[in-house]
């Protein structure tokens, strides 16, 4: 099975669809991540899961963790921990901003995408803040306002 490549020429691999549902997403980065072999084979099969990820900043360099890579299914014994913290390759400048924004309260590192761009595998990430229940009820109110809006225009030019 092979997956379309999008409009920017990227082969995707998985979303995390939950993320603008949960999160008010601000600025979004992109970053490299590091892999081992196994790891790459089974994402060429679009084998993972963003859904409970998220970012953390130590020692100056980003980690993601919670994201799951299941184990290539042709691997042997050296086959890698689905679970393990990955590291993300950023600028120096792109750190810095992340852990400024990072120490606000409520903010936090939301994987969005992973995707193949070059042959190389490029994580999205966006710094998000958590919504309420109350925001998630107005953002579903406003989208079915538009939806009816637009079927009315839609109708009264038929």
């Amino acid at each position: 099975m092979t997956k379309k490549r999008d409009r920017t020429g990227e082969k995707p691999i998985c979303r995390n669809k939950r993320a603008y549902v949960d999160y008010a997403i601000g600025d979004v980065f992109e970053a490299g991540i590091v892999l081992v072999g196994t790891e790459v084979k089974s994402l060429r099969e679009g084998r993972a899961n963003l859904k409970d990820s998220y970012g953390t900043i130590r020692n100056g360099e980003v980690y993601l963790e919670g994201m799951h890579i299941s184990p290539y299914i042709h691997g042997n014994r050296f086959n890698h921990d689905p679970l393990r913290t990955r590291k993300l390759l950023l600028h120096k400048r792109e750190i810095r901003r992340l852990y400024g924004k990072f120490q606000e309260k409520g903010l936090t590192l939301v994987p969005i995408r992973a995707y193949f761009r070059n042959g190389k595998v490029k994580i999205e990430i966006g710094i998000g803040r958590g919504k309420k229940l109350y925001d998630k009820r107005e953002d579903l109110k406003r989208k079915t306002d538009r939806r009816e809006m637009e079927r009315a225009i839609k109708e009264r030019h038929r």
